[in-house]
């Protein structure tokens, strides 16, 4: 089981760092996704560690009302804003009016890469618990 989570906290992990990078050269669509994709995944690890097989979607709407205990729970609600970009930021082609705005701007990139870090910092730390709690 073990190295199932740590295959997605890697992929996760580095979703957050090509988020860090976009931002740094104005590719907002690329940090919005990235940003949700860290989310997903590292929603995903923490399933894994909860014993759970994650489903094959990318909404965190649905994984994160899979979580039990939800450390996410008190920001669930912003966790699930991100999945507005998956779709408009991934295919040229998506629906019009995905974002009514249209392309993520600046302040909708920081925001993202503001929650896909804070959400991995919170899934890490309860990641961290779970492997200390093997090791007694």
């Amino acid at each position: 089981m073990s190295e199932a989570y740590e295959s997605w906290l890697t992929f996760a992990r580095e979703d957050l760092r090509m988020s860090e990078l976009a931002i740094a050269d104005g590719l907002y669509n690329q940090v919005c996704f990235h940003a949700q994709q860290c989310a997903e995944k590292t929603t995903k690890a923490l399933l894994i560690i909860q014993g759970q097989v994650p489903p094959r979607t990318h909404r965190l709407g649905d994984l994160v009302n899979l979580l039990d205990p939800n450390p996410l729970a008190a920001i669930a609600l912003y966790v699930q804003l991100l999945d507005r970009f998956y779709i408009p930021t991934r295919y040229p082609d998506a629906l019009p009016g995905s974002l009514l705005e249209g392309l993520p701007e600046a302040s909708d990139a920081q925001e993202a890469l503001a929650l896909a870090r804070q959400i991995f910092e919170m899934v890490t730390q309860e990641l961290r618990q779970f492997e200390g709690e093997q090791e007694q």
